[in-house]
């Protein structure tokens, strides 16, 4: 069976994964910055290589799986679930990087979307009643939810969004040329969607990343002497 996303539901994922959601997205490296100072990523082969393994073992695994739960969650609006879930996130986050991040987005995202939405839309007001602020892929898996788009489309705009991302924080970081940077993007497309099928498939007790490498550069990067970003 073939699920279709209708003209306007497209045009919505299309305004989510844009660098121009004012987020703060293009603000963050999530680490990337670091793996560069620490020699881990020096060209586009291993920059490909890098953002292929953290599309494949943190983003399938824990941010996209989690927006696929919490997209279930908004769709039903379960309160409850939807705070265990955000709870998570939070608890997860290896860094203080990593958890200034996902608060400063899934923030930024609810205000942007209370400017948007009616003022008695009562699943917003239960996002922007998350404690101490709602994470990122939670707060993106409501505006997903809202644009009418099922989730699998969802997610693959959320995960070509990072992607596109992390593209622009590797040419200025690494650097990379234009090119160079397209053909990264045209690698990591190519492997979102298995990445978001495996997201969808997993539930709670398989939802975790294991990125110990990532952490420590994140750490590390609290502390780098000179960088461009703040994660």
């Amino acid at each position: 069976m073939t699920i279709t996303t209708t003209d306007d539901a497209l045009l919505q994922l299309i305004w989510l994964a844009s660098p121009a959601l004012p987020v703060g997205a293009f603000s963050y490296s999530e680490g990337l910055e670091a793996a560069v100072d620490g020699g881990h990523v020096t060209d586009e082969a291993s920059a490909a290589a890098w953002l292929t393994d953290q599309l494949q073992l943190s983003q399938a695994r824990s941010e996209l799986a989690a927006a696929a739960a919490a997209w279930r969650a908004w769709e039903a609006h379960d309160a409850a679930r939807v705070a265990e879930l955000n709870a998570w996130v939070l608890a997860t986050r290896e860094s203080a990087e990593f958890r200034l991040q996902t608060e400063q987005a899934g923030r930024s995202l609810a205000d942007w979307l209370r400017q948007r939405g009616p003022a008695d839309d009562a699943r917003l007001a239960t996002l922007r009643a998350l404690a101490p602020a709602p994470a990122w892929p939670v707060a993106l898996a409501l505006a997903a939810w809202r644009s009418g788009a099922p989730p699998r489309a969802a997610l693959l705009a959320m995960a070509f969004g990072w992607a596109e991302n992390m593209v622009q924080a590797a040419v200025k970081s690494v650097p990379l040329g234009q090119s160079a940077g397209q053909r990264l993007l045209g690698t990591l497309a190519a492997a979102i969607p298995a990445a978001v099928d495996d997201a969808l498939a997993r539930d709670d007790a398989a939802r975790q990343a294991f990125t110990p490498m990532l952490a420590i550069l994140s750490a590390r990067h609290e502390a780098q002497y000179s960088r461009l970003f703040r994660s």
